[in-house]
């Protein structure tokens, strides 16, 4: 019985197999032990497989694929329409099994090692960035309540904890003091591990020919240049911008019906990192149009005389992501005038 597509449920250790051959005819739906997973692909013919996209699904795909076999991952929630009725691995495996011969199905890239590499070091700086927020937002709750106010930014933040360090101690009892000595050691050595993860991935950056292309696009700096394209590779999964966008979570919803239009806010699908990033980058170029205003660009500027500012950050990302679809796929430069 020749098995054509093959729909695996992933876990830590105990994994459901769901073949079926050509005409639809159910093969096996058996469960196997993590040891046992690739001896059992590799005594297979060549086959299709689909498995839901997750943390360990990326290093699966490599290794099915090195046996021969084609992988497609999906979105867990476009598998979950194919659940018919109830909760098991059979039930799950069987439904990626199905969804992955729909032919209107959605797959995602399967990444490469050095992509997952540089994505280790994003989540971990991602990780002591909210560390160091959430540390700055305890001292200024903490000290508040002695009056002492700490200006707005985490670089003041920073600032008062290394002015604390070197001797300006403020008005309060002592065990106070003891524990604002040992937060602003925390806050600076935070501070300081992420200039660490900055200048890590601006050299790992400077290596990759894709990163530094995407850092000629006004408001894309190093950090957002290289998530874009260790998540996203060189964009060729995407048809178009608006599709690369939508997939960022940067398009407005869709509740038309009855020949009514009716546009809603961004979906917020996707990647937050990335989108969050890119809607950082947009800021900050807002500030700087601000600032400069001779070198502002026209859509920009006629867009905020007519919406709030936010709104028109959103919408500069939003375009900015086309924009970094095209320089992607066609790898080549930022052209300002073209674009």
């Amino acid at each position: 019985m020749q098995v054509t597509t093959i729909g695996l449920d992933l876990a830590k250790n105990i994994f459901q197999v769901h073949g079926i051959t050509a005409d639809g005819t159910v093969a096996f739906n058996r469960s196997l032990g993590r040891a046992q997973l690739l001896e059992f692909l590799e005594k297979l013919d060549p086959c299709l497989i689909g498995m839901e996209a997750c943390g360990s699904s990326h290093h699966w795909a490599r290794q099915f694929q090195k046996l021969g076999h084609e992988v497609r991952l999906m979105p867990a929630m476009y598998v979950k329409a194919y659940v018919k009725r109830g909760k098991s691995d059979a039930i799950d495996a069987e439904a990626i099994c199905e969804a992955l011969t729909r032919p209107t199905m959605r797959f995602i890239a399967i990444k490469t090692e050095e992509q997952q590499g540089v994505l280790f070091l994003h989540r971990a700086r991602d990780m002591v960035v909210r560390q160091r927020t959430q540390l700055s937002n305890m001292l200024r709750g903490l000290l508040g309540a002695f009056g002492i106010v700490i200006a707005q930014g985490v670089g003041r933040a920073v600032k008062f904890a290394k002015a604390v360090l070197d001797g300006e101690r403020p008005s309060i009892p002592e065990v106070a003091v003891d524990v604002l000595t040992n937060l602003c050691n925390q806050m600076v050595a935070l501070h300081l591990r992420i200039l660490w993860y900055d200048k890590r991935i601006l050299l790992e950056g400077r290596r990759d020919r894709q990163v530094m292309l995407l850092r000629t696009i006004p408001g894309v700096g190093p950090v957002t240049a290289s998530a874009i394209v260790a998540t996203a590779g060189d964009g060729h999964q995407f048809r178009s911008g608006r599709e690369f966008a939508a997939w960022l979570g940067l398009t407005p919803i869709n509740r038309s019906s009855g020949g009514k239009e009716r546009l809603g806010r961004i979906s917020k699908m996707g990647d937050r990192y990335v989108r969050r990033l890119l809607v950082a980058g947009m800021t900050a170029r807002l500030k700087h149009m601000k600032d400069n205003p001779d070198r502002a660009d026209p859509w920009a500027v006629a867009l905020l005389d007519r919406k709030p500012p936010r709104l028109a950050t959103v919408a500069m990302a939003n375009k900015t992501a086309r924009i970094i679809w095209a320089v992607l796929t066609r790898n080549e430069r930022y052209q300002p005038h073209a674009a």
